[in-house]
């Protein structure tokens, strides 16, 4: 077991369809009630603890360490879009008792959205938390300056919750992986999606604009928009208002 803050949270490994997928697991004396499952954006899971935490009060909650940044290799899957969602949608199948609420931040959450359009029978709910990019922001001068815009309101501390796991995946899985999100178009694949929609975004996250997340929630249906305090990686240390809102969208389900 490991301690993050004020909970604990297991390192557990699951076989789905023939890999070995790592999460951290929180909450398991839940027996009953939602479940909650997180993707993370870029491979990233250190400025996702305080919301698992936070799930985990309510509900048994995962953290997917997908495509594995988190740990030496072989990796869970190359990090690639297509291929993340697919091994998402096979851990689904395999480890959970019954459809839950999936939770995807920034580029994980152009993963989860493929993964509920995909596979309808295996999330009851779901929540896109700063979706990433735009059409605007899929070509270099448009994605630079809103990434500069939004690194200005970000925490410092946000770099030793995020940059290990970068360097684990090494600059040209990084690079792949950012190009193949930038070539996914999330607009396409939210009409697909049929069960309620929770959009959040940062207020300073241009890389999520306002406009964008409302295209978004009023494609899906039953889909709603809020925006909250932050930036692009809003809850790195606002895991309660995350786990909060996130308890909100499971109520809808």
């Amino acid at each position: 077991m490991h301690a993050t803050g004020r909970r604990r949270y297991a390192v557990r490994w699951d076989e789905a369809a023939g890999r070995r997928i790592r999460s951290l697991h929180t909450g398991g004396d839940r027996v009953r009630g939602p479940q909650v499952v997180m993707v993370p954006g870029l491979g990233a899971l250190g400025y996702l603890l305080d919301a698992l935490e936070g799930c985990g009060a309510w509900a048994e909650s995962f953290l997917l360490d997908v495509p594995g940044f988190g740990h030496r290799q072989p990796r869970a899957c190359p990090a690639r879009i297509p291929a993340l969602a697919e091994a998402v949608s096979a851990w689904l199948t395999a480890v959970p008792r019954g459809p839950v609420v999936l939770v995807g931040h920034s580029t994980g959450a152009q993963v989860a959205l493929r993964v509920a359009a995909d596979r309808p029978q295996t999330v009851e709910s779901l929540v896109l938390m700063g979706p990433t990019f735009p059409p605007a922001l899929r070509r270099a001068p448009g994605l630079l300056g809103a990434l500069a815009r939004t690194l200005a309101h970000e925490a410092p501390g946000e770099l030793g919750a995020t940059v290990p796991y970068y360097v684990r995946g090494g600059a040209r899985e990084m690079l792949r992986y950012a190009r193949s999100a930038l070539h996914d178009a999330p607009e396409r694949t939210i009409g697909r999606v049929t069960c309620p929609t929770l959009v959040l975004r940062g207020a300073h996250d241009a890389l999520a604009p306002q406009e964008w997340a409302r295209r978004l929630a009023t494609a899906a249906p039953n889909g709603r928009v809020r925006t909250v305090p932050g930036a692009h990686n809003f809850p790195y240390r606002q895991g309660d208002l995350t786990a909060a809102l996130i308890a909100g969208a499971a109520r809808r389900r």
